[in-house]
């Protein structure tokens, strides 16, 4: 997963956290064109952050990697919050099968970036947020 001012930018669904789970997530936050060059992924300390695959990836898509530090809670706070709030929204920890969870978490997500509204973004929606950031860059550019 990818969460930055900007939404939920990337994310990918697994029964399982191994390296290859991370990697698919980055690619489909690099697709989108909203990490640029130098971009910084900061994660926890899990070992699929310091597979050597992972580390080639980061290195490919110009990314720099950023570790939290042993025993900071808040080196991940956004994170964590994201993800409280995705579980008390949903209101289930338990699906009846991966397609009917994959289908809910999208739906979320899609409610999340399009339609909420964040204090941290001038009370406007992730997509508004970002639509005006491009709007600079290509303005800029």
């Amino acid at each position: 997963m990818d969460l930055c001012s900007k939404g939920l930018i990337g994310y990918a669904l697994a029964p399982h956290m191994r390296v290859n789970l991370v990697v698919e997530a980055i690619g489909v936050a690099h697709s989108t064109g909203l990490v640029a060059g130098n971009a910084i992924m900061h994660t926890d300390r899990g070992s699929q952050y310091h597979a050597k695959l992972y580390r080639n990836v980061l290195q490919r898509l110009d990314i720099r990697q950023s570790t939290g530090r042993t025993g900071s809670c808040l080196d991940g706070a956004a994170a964590e919050s994201f993800f409280a709030t995705l579980k008390a929204e949903i209101a289930t920890d338990s699906w009846p099968d991966r397609a009917t969870a994959r289908r809910d978490i999208k739906n979320w997500i899609e409610l999340y970036n399009g339609r909420r509204l964040h204090s941290s973004l001038g009370y406007t929606t992730p997509v508004e947020s970002r639509t005006a950031w491009q709007r600079r860059i290509a303005i800029a550019a």
